[in-house]
């Protein structure tokens, strides 16, 4: 029987999250094993009076592709979703991969070409500009491993953060919005971390459970050339198969000038992947009251409530500073007390310290109000 809180899930994907209208073409794509999610999306994508499309795919089978994939096959996979991702009004994504790390002995040449060609040529050039899309997560033993938690405990974690009401949070984001499109400089301190950009002219944008789920945070993008200073990331990152720690970047006029990590060597390479990779492209501030510490899954790390992400690589067509990369590397930084605390100023005043907004107009951000 299937558990009513799925039905739930499925049901504000389709209806909230891509909001799927009758005579669309939406492209269901379910990386792992987990079906049922992806079951009941079919079913009432039909009775939506949609027309539901699915690419099924496995992480182990992709590891084992990439390993002797060349150049023009890698174009020639590309090419072909591309062409299918054209003809799609709307996309969910379902990850609920046995193995976050699978890919982790793929040689940096292949994932190279995997990120710069297929999977940038259909995501970042197809499906983020131009379709309704909403990527998620799918709760197993190996998100519960990572979460350190027993599967019981993190399916129902896994809903409550899921579920949350969106509508709601969304309301409250308005105020965030209004002041980060009428803010210049942003500085952000914490523990070996003081960054300086502006955001004049940029605009803000509200992730309110239309594009991923779990969901929460309001992003804009730093005026190019702006950024200097220092930020040392707190959170671990998986990339491409490796789990990064302990990253910290250094920047002048804009430019990654110095990048560290537990390897640093393999940092640079990913920062070196083209030109746009050393800038950012993202400055984003998490709001989900019900994450709370990292799980080392990025679409639930960069929605910690108290966190920031700072992102290199490419910029957001709605929130666009011109920066253009193959790379788009969501990276966290969590400034509530229990990870050393830290303040965020918009042009020079207080807005949230360790954590918490300190505004009365922004109050109703903080986790209490919106649970």
């Amino acid at each position: 029987m299937t558990d009513e809180r799925l039905k739930l899930l499925a049901k504000n994907l389709i209806e909230y999250s891509v909001e799927l209208k009758e005579g669309e073409n939406i492209l269901i794509e379910l990386i792992g094993q987990e079906i049922e999610l992806a079951n009941q999306l079919v079913k009432l994508s039909y009775l939506k009076g949609a027309k539901p499309f699915l690419w099924l795919k496995h992480p182990t089978l992709l590891r084992t592709l990439l390993l002797s994939a060349t150049e023009e096959q890698i174009e020639m996979i590309a090419q072909n979703e591309r062409d299918l991702m054209e003809k799609m009004d709307a996309y969910i994504g379902i990850r609920s991969s046995p193995n976050p790390f699978e890919l982790s002995d793929v040689p940096d040449e292949k994932m190279n070409l995997y990120q710069r060609i297929w999977f940038h040529k259909v995501h970042g050039e197809v499906r983020v500009p131009k379709t309704k899309w909403c990527i998620l997560r799918y709760p197993n033993y190996s998100m519960a491993q990572q979460a350190k938690m027993s599967l019981e405990e993190f399916e129902d974690f896994y809903f409550n953060v899921c579920n949350l009401d969106y509508s709601k949070m969304s309301k409250a984001m308005d105020a965030l919005v209004e002041l980060m499109q009428n803010t210049d400089e942003v500085r952000i301190v914490a523990k070996d971390t003081d960054l300086r950009f502006s955001i004049k002219g940029m605009k803000a944008v509200k992730c309110d459970g239309h594009m991923n789920i779990p969901d929460g945070e309001v992003y804009t993008a730093p005026v190019k050339n702006s950024v200097n200073g220092y930020i040392t990331y707190n959170t671990p990152s998986n990339y491409a198969g490796f789990k990064f720690e302990n990253i910290r970047f250094e920047f002048k006029d804009g430019k990654i000038v110095k990048a560290t990590a537990n390897n640093t060597e393999k940092l640079n390479k990913i920062l070196d992947t083209d030109e746009g990779a050393r800038y950012i492209g993202e400055f984003s501030i998490g709001l989900n009251p019900y994450i709370t510490k990292p799980m080392e899954d990025t679409l639930f790390d960069e929605k910690i409530a108290g966190s920031i992400h700072f992102t290199p690589g490419s910029a957001y067509e709605d929130a666009d500073n011109g920066n253009r990369s193959a790379v788009h590397w969501d990276i966290v930084l969590i400034q509530t007390p229990e990870y050393g605390g830290g303040e965020i100023y918009f042009d020079g005043k207080l807005i949230r310290k360790d954590g918490r907004f300190v505004i009365k107009d922004l109050e109703g951000l903080n986790p209490e109000n919106l649970k």
